[in-house]
């Protein structure tokens, strides 16, 4: 997981997102070169998870076509790792998103203790 101030500015949800998907790509991208270059040996994927069906979508098929030149970019990047097999995207419930208990006030009652539960599962007492 990471927060980090975006380098633009996006009018829509879908373009945040998509501009978030490319930045944790590139870490990942990062993060799976320096394991290599320690001798960690990396056999198949890393998945990215998002929960915007829009963007899982598009990531997903190479036919897909976007107006938005700041997003062709993003989807540019990120395709090209789905198709070279360095990642791979998928779907996340919002209900059952961990992030969204760090990104977003999350009111108290069972969906909070539920992400709750997902991030510091070994401090929190279900009974």
């Amino acid at each position: 997981w990471l927060s980090k101030k975006q380098p633009t500015i996006e009018t829509s949800v879908f373009g945040a997102e998509f501009v978030a998907m490319k930045n944790g790509m590139e870490t990942l991208r990062g993060l799976r070169y320096k394991l290599r270059m320690l001798g960690v040996p990396l056999s198949g994927p890393s998945y990215i998870y998002g929960d915007n069906m829009s963007v899982i979508h598009n990531t997903q098929r190479p036919e897909s076509t976007l107006t938005k030149k700041s997003n062709s970019i993003c989807f540019h990047a990120v395709r090209e790792s789905v198709a070279m097999g360095e990642s791979l995207t998928g779907h996340v419930s919002t209900h059952d998103n961990p992030a969204d208990i760090c990104t977003k006030v999350v009111p108290g009652g069972q969906k909070r203790n539920h992400l709750i539960g997902l991030v510091l599962y070994d401090i929190v007492d279900e009974h």
